[in-house]
């Protein structure tokens, strides 16, 4: 891109350094843009591994009524996890096996810890 001189007078007074500019394209529209360091060093998103079952806030397990190499229907009551004196009963989304249980009863997890780990029918 060929820039006149005015344009590449104030990229030099504003100090943009052109090497650390980043292309994208929204709706067939290019834009650069300079990325902060928060940005760069963000944790990488993950798509959701459907299989798994992560605790969506930090709490205490009160009760578990499934056991491993149980299949469970989808919609079948797996455990009751206590946060903040709230009762929260966790259900299977999809029908499958139980092939872990990373927690027992009574015991208290943190958020996104994986709790039961399935194979999917």
């Amino acid at each position: 891109m060929k820039m006149n001189y005015s344009e590449e007078r104030i990229r030099k007074f504003n100090g943009i350094d052109e090497s650390k500019l980043h292309e994208f394209v929204v709706e067939f529209r290019k834009y650069k843009t300079e990325l902060n360091r928060k940005f760069l060093e963000r944790e990488g998103w993950e798509p959701i591994d459907v299989s798994k079952v992560r605790s969506f806030i930090p709490g205490t397990i009160t009760k578990i009524y499934v056991e491993e190499m149980q299949h469970v229907e989808e919609g079948a009551p797996l455990m009751i996890l206590e946060a903040m004196k709230m009762k929260n009963t966790v259900f299977a989304e999809r029908a499958g096996t139980i092939l872990k249980i990373n927690a027992k009863e009574g015991e208290r997890v943190p958020k996104s810890m994986v709790i039961f780990e399935f194979d999917l029918d």
